[in-house]
């Protein structure tokens, strides 16, 4: 019996001399386009025959390279698992010498590595305890890094690249402010809806504009406009930095004599403290907006009246108090961003990594510390 594929130059024939014993005879060329087609029609066939012995003619092939050499591993393997013995037969000194090449009479090929254990609960426990012990020290070390540039550019002002703080500045703030804006705007657009629905049953209308101002000036505005920074650049800080680290332009920064802490960290750090503030009053002033339409349209409130309401409820202390919050997490959210883009290794993913981690860290911090600022304002008070 002999078969070929058509759209192939390797072909083969098969002999049966005894019952127990075939003969395949391999013509041809037999290389990576004609040994997966012959695999395809051999390995059904001798698992129906089931022979005690198969012998592979290598007579009739005009060329053979090491897919051939795979083609009669395989060969050996299936007739193996049958409990059957394998030989080659006709073999020219070019397949000898391509068969010695990947190795054909020594058996490592086929020794199954072990299986993976999968970690248990206690290993896992560990790496993780481990990990964050690791990081906490990096993270410690930054800070010190950090603090230590921060004061060398106080004293020697000239060092700080004033061009890329600016244009920190300008990403970070100017380019946030609309989605703040807007942000803003509808929450405290829902706030007053939400407190207009308790209040009016009451008669007390002209206390939306109150708890509308409070809570954005106090605790809402410094926190949401963090939240949106640390996703807009937090993010971005930290796949920026991420990438240099990936691609060694860091290391190339060292090999130039550059503190990549002066030229990366101190410009972003100081632009966040600088606009984020600012962003926390559009953010206030937006949502105090967003108040007012609602007082005006539903409560049959006039601007003056509602305007007025705010500036008497509101102090100078709670507008400083606000301010105050947001500098601490401008300055935890640039931090954390280029900490974890310095912490990025491996490939394209650690990038990623790098920017969800940042954000999620930015996040967290954010929390932590207005709670540690609603207890020091609640015994300041």
């Amino acid at each position: 019996m002999a078969k070929s594929d058509p759209s192939l130059s390797g072909s083969y024939s098969i002999s049966q001399e005894k019952d127990d014993e075939i003969v395949i005879h391999l013509k041809g060329k037999i290389d990576a386009e004609t040994s997966s087609f012959l695999l395809k029609e051999m390995h059904p066939l001798i698992k129906a025959k089931s022979p005690s012995t198969l012998i592979a003619d290598l007579d009739g092939t005009t060329y053979f390279d090491d897919f051939g050499a795979l083609l009669l591993i395989e060969l050996r393997q299936t007739i193996s698992d049958q409990k059957g013995n394998f030989r080659i037969i006709n073999m020219k000194p070019e397949v000898e010498e391509i068969l010695s090449q990947v190795g054909f009479d020594s058996n490592e090929w086929c020794v199954a590595l072990p299986g993976k254990k999968s970690p248990d609960l206690f290993w896992r426990l560990g790496d993780a305890t481990i990990g964050h012990i690791t990081g906490i020290k990096q993270l410690i070390s930054f800070i010190g890094s950090v603090a230590i540039v921060f004061l060398h550019v106080c004293f020697h002002p000239k060092s700080l690249r004033l061009d890329d703080t600016i244009l920190q500045m300008e990403k970070t703030g100017t380019d946030a402010v609309p989605v703040v804006g807007l942000i803003s705007f509808l929450l405290g657009l829902i706030m007053a809806f939400m407190s207009a629905l308790q209040l009016r049953q009451f008669g007390a209308n002209l206390y939306v504009a109150s708890l509308v101002a409070l809570a954005m000036v106090s605790e809402l505005g410094p926190l949401m406009t963090a939240i949106i920074v640390a996703g807009r650049s937090g993010s971005a800080f930290a796949a920026e930095i991420g990438t240099m680290k990936i691609s060694e332009e860091i290391d190339a920064l060292f090999t130039m004599g550059f503190n990549p802490l002066l030229f990366l960290t101190i410009p972003r750090i100081i632009a966040s403290i600088i606009v984020v503030p600012v962003l926390t009053l559009f953010s206030d002033v937006f949502a105090i907006a967003g108040g007012l339409v609602v007082g005006v349209f539903l409560l049959d409130l006039t601007p003056g009246s509602y305007i007025n309401q705010t500036i008497k409820t509101l102090a100078l202390f709670d507008l400083l108090w606000g301010i105050l919050k947001s500098s601490v997490f401008a300055a935890l959210i640039a931090g954390i961003g280029c900490f974890r883009g310095f912490q990025a290794r491996g490939g394209a993913e650690a990038v990623g990594n790098a920017a969800t981690s940042a954000v999620v860290s930015s996040i967290f911090l954010i929390i932590l510390f207005d709670s540690i600022f609603a207890v020091i304002q609640s015994y300041w008070r």
